[in-house]
């Protein structure tokens, strides 16, 4: 991930060039960092969980959203697009453009080797200051494996590693589930 201005911009200022942008950057604390398109795997697996949650959440209060709408953590110096995203209930927008999402409770991020770092450190710690986030998931993309992270009632986070085709992923926040065959599925 590549910083792209040296020099402070506010959440508005971003806000205002990512709605004229070509190309998609997230914000972090006043710098925007430029996301690069996403390999034919990458995709592969991004489209398998939409695909999967997407016909399991019809009927119901939540909606599966692609990598398209952008999530702020309450600090409003935090700007990301998350891989997939799901929302339960009304969904709460931070203003009128309704692209930026403040309230989804299960987040996926599909790992690359330049972000894989940041994606469980940092970016972690500020998606959890999501009070609705419930779950956060790292995919890996080079092989089935998926790391789950389930917040507690103490707010602690459970942490299960879920590895091989016949794995199968709960996800008790939106009583879902998915085969790891599934979300690899075309993609390894």
């Amino acid at each position: 991930m590549a910083s792209i201005p040296n020099f402070y911009l506010s959440p508005e200022e971003y806000l205002a060039l990512e709605h004229k942008a070509e190309h998609k950057s997230e914000y972090v604390d006043g710098e925007i960092f430029a996301i690069a398109g996403g390999s034919e795997r990458h995709n592969l697996i991004v489209a398998n969980i939409i695909a999967g949650l997407h016909s399991q959440l019809l009927g119901g209060s939540c909606c599966v959203y692609p990598s398209e709408l952008k999530v702020r953590a309450p600090k409003p110096r935090y700007f990301f697009y998350p891989d997939v995203s799901v929302v339960c209930g009304a969904t709460e927008f931070h203003d009128e453009h309704k692209d930026v999402v403040l309230n989804p409770v299960v987040i996926f991020e599909v790992l690359s080797e330049g972000t894989v770092e940041y994606d469980r450190g940092k970016k972690f710690q500020d998606y959890q200051q999501l009070d609705a986030l419930a779950e956060y998931l790292l995919v890996a993309q080079d092989k089935p494996l998926v790391e789950h992270y389930v917040r507690q009632e103490d707010g602690s986070w459970l942490y299960t590693k879920l590895s091989g085709l016949n794995a199968k992923l709960v996800l008790p926040a939106i009583n879902c589930a998915l085969e790891l065959s599934f979300i690899y599925h075309n993609a390894i």
